[in-house]
């Protein structure tokens, strides 16, 4: 009688099916960290427009308060007190932001966030006012949202003090 061959998985065949396994796994994780980096930048850029978006109703209120023929180089005390009583009327008492220079957030050194007169951090109590405490929550420690306003332009710019691979305003986000 004949005695059947008995054959099994030779080590050869093993070897590669865990070779392609490894390979296989290999891609999905660098796809996995690759996506949670995406998603990572697009929610950090979702949080920045959406403060940019009620700080351009800010600076065009500071302009109407202002008036059309506000000299903008305030190149006198009138002008220059003028715009300080409008910048602490808006920002800071009716929106609860807090003078960059008063606050105690940490710069990054290297960051292109600007430290005048005219930038301003969010507060707890600003983000509660804007219906934004899901952006609040969402905030790592040493995290601040600050925005910087020209009311001259009317622009605005928002920064972030943990920002995105060196990147800590919106205008460098969004080249991304």
């Amino acid at each position: 009688m004949k005695m059947k061959e008995n054959r099994g998985v030779t080590l050869i065949a093993l070897m590669v099916t865990i070779i392609i396994l490894l390979i296989i796994a290999g891609i999905a994780i660098y796809n996995g960290r690759e996506s949670i980096q995406r998603a990572n930048l697009e929610a950090l850029r979702t949080n920045m427009l959406l403060i940019e978006a009620k700080a351009r109703g800010l600076v065009e209120e500071a302009n109407f308060q202002l008036g059309p023929n506000f000299d903008y180089n305030l190149t006198d005390t009138t002008s220059t007190q003028k715009m300080l009583e409008v910048r602490t009327n808006i920002y800071v008492t009716e929106n609860k932001l807090q003078k960059l220079s008063e606050a105690s957030v940490s710069i990054p050194s290297g960051s292109n966030i600007p430290t005048g007169d005219n930038v301003y951090v969010m507060t707890k109590d600003a983000y509660t006012l804007w219906a934004l405490e899901g952006v609040y929550n969402e905030l790592s420690d040493g995290e601040v949202y600050i925005i910087s306003f020209d009311e001259q332009n009317a622009t605005v710019e928002i920064y972030n003090t943990l920002g995105f691979q060196g990147n800590y305003s919106l205008t460098q986000i969004d080249s991304l």
